[in-house]
């Protein structure tokens, strides 16, 4: 096999390593992931299987450095992305700091760091409408006006169930990280916007090209 080739297989091997926080991240952050390569076409990109960290590790340097370590030594390894929830702290503030020490760590490797504001599930509320009559979300649940500021966004998406319904995060997570609109959690999102072009810049610096990313339906109004 010449050069060339032997780099152009590698290449098709080269997979996004995640980290996260939760059991249920586990399940769906994959999902999520795919459903970006689906969307940018960037089919030789795979998604590997999260590395799940509690949260205290991953806002403390030595936690991060090591836990980035563990994952640029995984199989076909071509970037790490972190996502976790913010919570109380500002990603803006946070962010930055856990991106320095996760590149720190990386040896070269491309590293994306993402909070959810302030949880995984705003992402949800943000495009409520289209989980409508899905796992319990009733059929006139409407997105919050401000989707990413109210704590306790699991109890958000409960009180848009039907009575007697409750939110499952291992199950309800990954079901509707596959069901909801990208387009809408974009425009109403900003930690949304934050991961999807986390995800594109890393898609990138793993040497593939990604045409009008993230695509024209999703930026139409932002």
């Amino acid at each position: 096999m010449s050069t060339r080739a032997a780099l152009a297989w590698l290449q098709l091997e080269l997979t996004i390593q995640p980290i996260v926080e939760g059991h249920g991240d586990v399940a769906a952050v994959p999902v999520l992931l795919r459903r970006f390569v689906a969307e940018a076409q960037v089919w030789p990109v795979r998604i590997g299987r999260p590395i799940r960290q509690p949260r205290g590790q991953l806002v403390g340097e030595a936690g991060v450095k090591r836990v980035v370590r563990l994952a640029c030594v995984q199989p076909n390894c071509g970037a790490v992305l972190m996502l976790f929830d913010g919570d109380s702290d500002c990603p803006a503030e946070l962010g930055p700091i856990v991106h320095r020490w996760a590149t720190a760590a990386a040896g070269g490797v491309p590293c994306g760091v993402v909070l959810a504001h302030r949880e995984f599930e705003a992402w949800f509320l943000a495009a409520i409408e289209s989980l409508r009559g899905r796992r319990g979300i009733r059929l006139e649940a409407e997105t919050h006006p401000d989707p990413e500021n109210p704590r306790g966004a699991k109890e958000q998406l409960e009180l848009r169930m039907h009575r007697g319904a409750s939110y499952m995060e291992t199950a309800d997570q990954p079901a509707f990280s596959e069901q909801f609109s990208l387009s809408v959690a974009y425009r109403h999102s900003r930690s949304f916007r934050k991961l999807a072009n986390s995800f594109g810049n890393l898609v990138q610096s793993m040497g593939h090209d990604i045409d009008a990313w993230p695509p024209a339906t999703w930026t139409a109004g932002v």
